[in-house]
């Protein structure tokens, strides 16, 4: 059974419903699923200052946290984000930035490593975001499953770097969304499957 860790930075809630679809998605491919946010590491009078999220944040109190355990138990990982001017969030970044250890061990290379995003527009950096992400993966040492044009939601998505979302419409996710977040889901778990065969 592929261990698949899903590490993620939701501000408002969108990143936060990928990641749960994607958890639902993978453990129905047959894999056992982590499904962990990072810490929020934005100063408390900054998170309170906006309604949504302060909310997004007490709503997820009680969900487990990343931790580096996380990720040396993992055969695969979807690593999410928000898009910050085009790159990830400083929240994810700073839980990259405390792997140094497992990276000196070799404990991150070797693993499936795909990702995801969501931004306020079509345009916002989604791409950037996905490719900043699969950098880190590189240094990792780590075998990137970008999603490619594999399956024909692709096609209705556009993004063969991972997925993205587009949070402005204020809808929550889309049925294509959900069909991009399946298929990512599923072929990750799938590939992992393979290489551990």
């Amino acid at each position: 059974m592929t261990k698949l860790a899903i590490i993620y930075y939701s501000g408002f809630g969108t990143g936060h419903a990928m990641a749960t679809r994607l958890e639902q998605a993978a453990q129905a491919a047959g894999a056992e699923v982590r499904r962990r946010r990072v810490r929020e590491t934005a100063p408390q009078e900054v998170v309170q200052s906006v309604d949504a999220w302060a909310a997004h944040l007490a709503s997820v109190a009680d969900e487990p946290e990343a931790t580096t355990d996380d990720m040396d138990w993992a055969d695969a990982v979807i690593m999410g984000s928000g898009t910050r001017y085009g790159h990830i969030t400083s929240q994810l970044q700073s839980f990259i930035d405390t792997l140094g250890p497992l990276w000196q061990e070799g404990k991150l290379a070797d693993k499936v490593y795909a990702a995801f995003t969501s931004s306020q527009t079509k345009h916002g950096g989604q791409e950037t975001t996905l490719e900043a992400l699969n950098t880190t993966f590189a240094h990792f040492g780590g075998i990137i499953v970008p999603p490619g044009y594999t399956d024909a939601v692709k096609f209705n998505d556009g993004n063969p770097y991972g997925v993205g979302v587009v949070t402005g419409g204020g809808g929550g996710l889309s049925d294509d969304d959900n069909a991009a977040l399946d298929h990512l889901a599923t072929r990750v778990v799938t590939i992992a499957g393979r290489l551990a065969g």
